[in-house]
């Protein structure tokens, strides 16, 4: 199976939304990556219901909803109405994990666990079983354009194998960072999805880039 892109929306120019949405949807990208800032748990204010309800309107591709935010569990079936099909909540800012990926399931979402560069894996190890998507933070969240962490590697080796002994279903998501260079040792170590913010809006052909991540291999 091929890696999925999902573009970060948060990359785009908002100014012509409609117009990077329909890129997205006549590329070969797999998902849109939607980046939800409260200006408490990161430094940083992003997308709110409407905004989101817009791209889903537009979108041909599922909404990939990463949640930055406190109390994320007050908000799980308005995310639901909104359009999210993948709701990730961090492990950080979730009291009560195990009962907030219930919650996601029971509305419908698939369930992703986001953690920050400073968290372990083995943080993860009670609900690995339970989760669709680990969204591993590649850069200290909040903003884009941050320089990748090289220790991600490790880290996702050591989630990979975490996965395979536990049976867990759960995809790999590097979150900050990729691009062309380090995108096949991302693969290699075992990521199963890649969120591209300003290697595909800052390019010169969008398109061909995330054909080229798309086609990445090890």
């Amino acid at each position: 199976m091929s890696v999925i892109i999902a573009p970060s929306v948060l990359s785009a120019d908002f100014a012509n939304l409609q117009r990077d949405i329909e890129m997205i949807n006549n590329s070969e990208a797999d998902w849109f990556h939607v980046d939800v800032m409260d200006g408490v748990f990161v430094p940083n204010i992003s997308f709110g219901f409407p905004v989101i309800s817009a791209i889903k309107r537009h979108a041909k591709k599922p909404l990939d909803v990463h949640l930055m935010i406190v109390q994320p569990e007050r908000y799980i079936q308005q995310f639901k109405d909104a359009g999210a099909d993948i709701l990730s909540v961090h492990i950080e800012a979730s009291t009560h994990l195990h009962r907030s990926i219930q919650q996601i399931k029971q509305v419908g979402m698939q369930a992703g666990v986001a953690i920050n560069p400073h968290t372990p894996v083995s943080s993860l190890s009670e609900v690995i079983a339970d989760i669709d998507l680990i969204c591993m933070m590649s850069v200290n969240p909040g903003f884009g354009g941050q320089k990748f962490i090289e220790r991600t590697y490790a880290k996702i080796s050591e989630l990979k194998e975490m996965i395979l002994k536990s049976n867990s279903k759960a995809k790999i998501e590097i979150d900050g960072g990729v691009d062309l260079k380090n995108a096949s040792a991302l693969l290699k170590a075992g990521a199963d999805v890649f969120v591209a913010g300003n290697t595909v809006f800052s390019s010169k052909d969008p398109v061909e880039t995330i054909r080229v991540l798309k086609a990445t291999t090890v």
